[in-house]
């Protein structure tokens, strides 16, 4: 039995296989529920790209929680050269082995970044699989990450401007063919005004199968 908390904006909070999960913990989002004092256990922290935005409080939950940072090869540097003792870098490629039955893999994304390359991220764990896409817009090799890692649960940006937009995350979804599409990356400020309900609406008019489970910020999915 596991969960998704989602944390406001692209911050997760995410429980697989016995193991708490960050994904871009930028807790002090206007839309977070909590609050960094609030997170005692953390076992891994995922880092899509460095914009202030996605990076947030990672460094410190790490050094409070003794969690691994994992992310692109240059952003694990970075978190080391802040003092983080455990990260794990690596590249857009193959497998990265956290535990015996815990893999990640750092999968492209199309956005920009201080630091590195910035990626979506698939976890798979015995429980799931778990794509989070962190800031990307939409592409074709989505039915890749779809022939090659088959997520059952997708977390998909649908804010716009900067990322994707309800429009193109409906054809992402129609690409990657998620069981569960969870919307994030939007509403955090009035640019971001990509909206559930029009993601809805242009899923329907594809004509796309899929559960699309709508969170506000502090809720869980239960899995």
């Amino acid at each position: 039995m596991g969960y998704i908390k989602w944390l406001g904006h692209s911050a997760f909070e995410i429980l697989l296989d016995n193991k708490i999960l960050y994904i871009d913990p930028w807790i002090s989002n206007p839309k977070s529920p909590i609050k960094l004092q609030d997170i005692s256990k953390a076992d891994y922290i995922f880092i899509t790209h460095d914009h202030g935005d996605h990076f947030g409080e990672s460094v410190e939950i790490a050094k409070k929680t003794n969690a691994t940072i994992v992310g692109i090869y240059e952003i694990a540097n970075k978190a080391s050269q802040l003092g983080v003792k455990k990260t794990i870098g690596g590249n857009i490629g193959g497998p990265i082995f956290l535990e015996e039955n815990l893999i990640t893999y750092l999968v492209p994304a199309f956005h920009s970044s201080l630091t590195g390359t910035p990626t979506g991220i698939i976890i798979r764990g015995n429980e799931k699989t778990i794509y989070h896409a962190g800031d990307t817009g939409v592409f074709g090799d989505m039915a890749i990450i779809h022939e090659l890692y088959k997520p059952d649960i997708a977390l998909i940006p649908i804010g716009g401007h900067y990322t994707m937009g309800p429009f193109e995350a409906a054809k992402a979804v129609e690409l990657l063919k998620p069981e569960i599409v969870i919307p994030m990356h939007y509403g955090t400020f009035p640019v971001l005004s990509g909206t559930p309900e029009q993601l809805k609406k242009f899923i329907e008019e594809r004509g796309i199968d899929v559960k699309i489970v709508v969170l506000k910020p502090g809720e869980s999915y239960n899995f």
